[in-house]
């Protein structure tokens, strides 16, 4: 199992996700932006950061670097892709995932530790998690206001992609909880597919007890049980 980060000018969570995948067993391997091919990789994660500087907006230059058409094929062939932070922010750019990002309400860029409850276990991603099970994760981001048009946000409920809500302790979507001000305290999505995910919390940093907690752990051993359970999105189980 090899999960293949890529790395853009501006990425600064690249390393973060190697050490975080690491601790949780796996191999990995960076990709430059400019590489154009994602061979030997089971799984592709575009990193946290601020790609190309966030000039335009986040994500907006980075969705035509030459790598992101091989990441695009690799998510057609049904195969698992996870954006996190900026990562999350160039796949919504590159049409890979609906909706869009807005700057944070009250425009303060936002580092603290959250809780986020578990919406969907039907990705690659939250396989092996349950239904409601409430993560403490770190976010740091300035755009985090996920928004979408009511049709896109009333097809995200009803076909189960909607993968992270932020909650309180007690697992309750209230708004307090909400960091950013995203609609519907939206923290993830997937595609209709479910193999392509983004998140705004940072997993790769809640990988070690050390580092405070372990709840993002799960994030890459749940990718690496459905590689080697051999599934394809649209060949069922």
């Amino acid at each position: 199992m090899k999960f293949g980060i890529i790395v853009f000018p501006g990425s600064n969570c690249d390393k973060d996700c190697r050490t975080g995948i690491e601790a949780a067993g796996f191999d990995t391997g960076f990709i430059w932006h400019r590489d154009t091919s994602v061979a030997g990789y089971d799984c592709l994660v575009l990193p946290g950061g601020f790609s190309y500087g966030d000039y335009l907006r986040p994500g907006a230059i980075a969705r035509f670097s030459p790598i992101m058409d091989s990441v695009a094929r690799f998510a057609s062939d049904g195969k698992p892709v996870l954006g996190i932070g900026n990562g999350f922010q160039i796949l919504l750019e590159a049409g890979l995932l609906p909706g869009a990002m807005r700057r944070n309400a009250g425009t303060r860029f936002i580092c603290d530790w959250i809780n986020v409850r578990v919406e969907s276990e039907g990705t690659p991603f939250t396989s092996l998690y349950a239904e409601g099970d409430v993560l403490t994760l770190p976010v740091a981001h300035g755009s985090g206001n996920y928004f979408a048009h009511p049709d896109v946000l009333a097809q995200l409920n009803t076909g189960g992609q909607v993968v992270l809500r932020y909650c309180n302790e007690l697992g309750e979507a209230a708004s307090r909880a909400n960091p950013n001000g995203s609609l519907e305290n939206i923290a993830g999505i997937c595609n209709e597919t479910g193999n392509v995910v983004g998140i705004m919390p940072h997993p790769e940093r809640a990988c070690e007890a050390i580092l405070g907690g372990t709840d993002g752990r799960r994030i890459f051993e749940s990718a690496a049980e459905w590689v080697r359970g051999g599934v394809r999105v649209g060949q069922g189980a």
